[in-house]
Formats: C-alpha cells, sequence, structure tokens
C-alpha cells in the first residue's frame, strides 16, 4: 500500500513541496478525469477525493435520490457506489507517486474511512473538534466517541502492512478570525490524540491568515509543538491557502496562492492545500485546479532558491504564537489523562473558546479583531488560560469591523496593480518582490 507520509518524506528530501486540490466530483468519470489531469499538473501532487456534503452527515438516500436524478453534487459519493466503481476511478492512477487522500468534513466518518480502506486507500483528514465545531450541531462528546473509533479503525490498518495517515483539520477552526495561537494548539491536541488512538503517520495543519510574519511565526510554533508532542511519530505540517473571503480578481487570487506557497516554504512546511481563482465564484473546473496547483509549484520553486529570503529566528525565542498555543495545551492536558475527556473539559470550562463559532458546545466568549499592523489578535481570550502571554487585549469589533476584518484579505490582494509590491508596509521584513511578484509580472 502507498505511504502518504513517505510520498511527502521523499519530496522534501528533494526540495519539492507537495501541493494538493481540494476536488470531488460526483460523475466516476469526471473524478476520474480530475485525477488524471493533476497528477502530472507538478513535481510533487497528492491527490483528492473530496467527499459530498450528503455522505458527510450521513444521508446516503440522499446522495443516491441525487445520483438517480441526474443531479451533480458537490463531491464524491464514495459510499453510495460500489467498490468497483471506486476501483475504477481510482486504477492506474493511485499509486506511489501519486497518493490519494480522502478529505470529507465529517463528524461521524466511519462509513466513510470504513469505504476508503476497502479501496486500499490509506490517508484522509479531520479530527473530533475541528469535524464537528465548524459543520454543524452533533455534540462535541459524540464527535469524540466518533473520531476514537475512526483513528483505531485507521490505526489498524498497520497489521496488514500499511501505514495509515491522518491529517489534522485543526489549523482551519472556521477558515478565518481565529488567532493562530489557537489553531495551532487545536491542531497539535488532535495530533496528539490521534497517535493516542494507535496512528503513527499525522500532519498538522494550519490555515493562511492576515499577517505573513504572524503565519510564519504559527507555522514554526506548530512544527516546535509537533517535535515535542510527537517525538516519535511520521509528522509533517500541511498549509491551507487562506480559506475565507477570497480574492474576487484573477490577479488578487493568485497573488495570494503564490504567497501561501513561499509561506510553506518559508516556515518549514512541506504540504500546501492550494484552492484556485475561482474560489469566490463557484466550484472550480479541473483546468482551474491543474493551474493551481502550476502557480503554486512554481512559486514554492522560486521561494526555496530566492536569495533576497531572509531566514527567520522566530521559532527559537520570543514567539509569541507558540507561547500562547504552548499554553492551552499545557492546560487542556492538565484537565484528564484521557485526551478525548480533557477536550470535552476544555470546552466545558471556556480553555478552548473558537471566536464567532455557533456550536452549543463552544462557549462563544472569545472575539478577535485584526491590529493595525494586520495581525490577527484577541480582543477578548474569555476563559481561556493565556492572559499571561497574550498582553494588552484590543479593541471590540463593532458590525462594520466584523465586515472589515472579514473582507480584508481580499480586499488587500483585490486592490494590487500589476507592478504593486503586495505585502503590508506594516510588516518591512515582507517588503521587497516576492514569487508572487515574480509570477503576477509573467501573467501582466
Amino acid at each position: 500500500m502507498t505511504s502518504f507520509g513517505r510520498f511527502v518524506a521523499a519530496a522534501r528530501a528533494r526540495g519539492a513541496l507537495v501541493v494538493q486540490p481540494r476536488m470531488g466530483f460526483s460523475a466516476p468519470a469526471r473524478m476520474r478525469a480530475g485525477l488524471a489531469a493533476t497528477k502530472g499538473a507538478a513535481d510533487a501532487v497528492a491527490g483528492t477525493l473530496t467527499i459530498d456534503s450528503y455522505t458527510r452527515v450521513g444521508d446516503e438516500p440522499s446522495a443516491v435520490r441525487a445520483l438517480g436524478g441526474g443531479v451533480p453534487l458537490n463531491g464524491y459519493p464514495i459510499t453510495s457506489y460500489s467498490p468497483d466503481t471506486s476501483r475504477w476511478v481510482l486504477d492506474g492512477l493511485a499509486d506511489a507517486s501519486f497518493p490519494v487522500q480522502v478529505r470529507h468534513g465529517s463528524a461521524h466518518p466511519q462509513r466513510i474511512v470504513a469505504a476508503l480502506a476497502r479501496l486500499g486507500l490509506t490517508a484522509t483528514e479531520g479530527g473530533p473538534v475541528s469535524y464537528c465545531l465548524p459543520y454543524g450541531r452533533t455534540p462535541l462528546v459524540d464527535s469524540v466517541r466518533n473520531w476514537q473509533e475512526t483513528c483505531e479503525r485507521l490505526a489498524a490498518l498497520r497489521t496488514d502492512g500499511a501505514e495509515p495517515h491522518l491529517e489534522s483539520f485543526g489549523g482551519c477552526m472556521l477558515g478565518q478570525l481565529c488567532p493562530p495561537g489557537l489553531l495551532v494548539a487545536i491542531s497539535a491536541l488532535e495530533g496528539l490524540f490521534f497517535h493516542r488512538a494507535g496512528l503513527r503517520s499525522v500532519s498538522l495543519s494550519y490555515a493562511q491568515q492576515t499577517s505573513p510574519a504572524q503565519d510564519r511565526q504559527a507555522v514554526r510554533a506548530l512544527r516546535r509543538l509537533a517535535a515535542e508532542l510527537l517525538p516519535d511519530t511520521d509528522r509533517h505540517i500541511v498549509v491551507y491557502t487562506y480559506m475565507g473571503v477570497y480574492p474576487r480578481t484573477t490577479r488578487g487570487a493568485h497573488a495570494l496562492l503564490a504567497d501561501s506557497a513561499e509561506l510553506a516554504v518559508r516556515a518549514g512546511a512541506q504540504r500546501l492545500i492550494v484552492k484556485t481563482a475561482a474560489e469566490a465564484h463557484r466550484i472550480p473546473t479541473v483546468a482551474e485546479n491543474v493551474r493551481a496547483l502550476r502557480i503554486a509549484a512554481d512559486a514554492a520553486r522560486r521561494a526555496a532558491t530566492a536569495t533576497s529570503v531572509p531566514e527567520d529566528a522566530d521559532d527559537v525565542a520570543d514567539n509569541p504564537v507558540y507561547a500562547e498555543a504552548r499554553a492551552l495545551v499545557d492546560a487542556v492536558l492538565d484537565l484528564d489523562s484521557d485526551l478525548g475527556s480533557a477536550l470535552l473539559k476544555a470546552f466545558e470550562r471556556g480553555y478552548l473558546d473558537v471566536p464567532y463559532c455557533l456550536h452549543p458546545d463552544n462557549a462563544g466568549r472569545s472575539r478577535s479583531h485584526i491590529d493595525a499592523t494586520g495581525r490577527l489578535t484577541w480582543s477578548d481570550i474569555g476563559a481561556m488560560p493565556i492572559g499571561r502571554v497574550t498582553g494588552r487585549r484590543g479593541a471590540r469589533l463593532t458590525a462594520t469591523g466584523l465586515h472589515d476584518a472579514l473582507t480584508f484579505v481580499q480586499r488587500r490582494y483585490d486592490q494590487l496593480d500589476e507592478h504593486s509590491v503586495h505585502h503590508s508596509a506594516a510588516h518591512p521584513e515582507d517588503a521587497g518582490r516576492t514569487p508572487a511578484d515574480a509570477l503576477l509580472l509573467q501573467e501582466a
């Protein structure tokens, strides 16, 4: 069986950033064509089967009715097709040079994982917190139990010689307006949850936010925490291109994508989940996914070879994101020796509190804002035990301020012109031409 972790490590050894789309189609022929097109898009590409919304919530009857009526779904209904159909989709494509990961968004993923295992696939993603709070009202206690069972099912594949891989979605909570310290902490805690359930190959995620300098601190903090918490685990860091309100212009979207690739390279991540220029408008086509993969891979190569890109030292000393994340992780681990129970207690007490998240099990007392330098910081920490490391809290957001914060990145990148230096002037360490600038000038 293909090892997702070994594939990423091999790419890293030859200096390549693994790039990966978030692509899923309900028609088997189209899904197969999408995998075939993306397989050769760049030097190191991971394939994706993104699952549809009906399957994510366990509503296979609705998925089957839609398929029977010729209604396209927003992903691949892996539990509704026969294994033979799905094997045909993958045949001759999924291999050691092109591992395929199943991405789904489910708080009860047992049937999805059983289906992917029947196909010989061994890589998926999610987590007890990250695939519960943002996506519905499934009680957190149910999600923790479901994910414990899922992790044990995946870990059991090791008895057949496989090395199953599970990626935490914890660094992507709500996509935006969640300060990096909390994203890093949740991702690290979920990685530890996976490890304690028997998995030995994991990846921890972080979604690009509003400040390049802060994002680099966050990725480096996540790397450091992973080394401390998971020393005997095959692990890597995956960066997500910005998941909030996306630029509407092609130029702005491509610049944001290229900057996320630069972030991954500069901060030491090994994999990047890309977004396309179509994100603000509709589900992207296969061709748009291929173009996004190529832009990201090109930007990553440029970042790796650019002599003007300085080395950062904020992973060693005075990294405020690490200090905040470490305080949160330590507080949660002190609550209970069983990590699932500790996570439940942490949310009950507000030790973990995702801003603007409406899930009933989230305390909802924390708030965030974007400060004058473009960094995403706390305006209210609620009951989270980080007062000693966060410093002064910021001003509360008004309704107008919330709108401005949600569209901060979109407006910044849509205002680019072909000769702009598009990083914020508030970050002098980011001044100068970057890989994204070079790509934009090429396309002008």
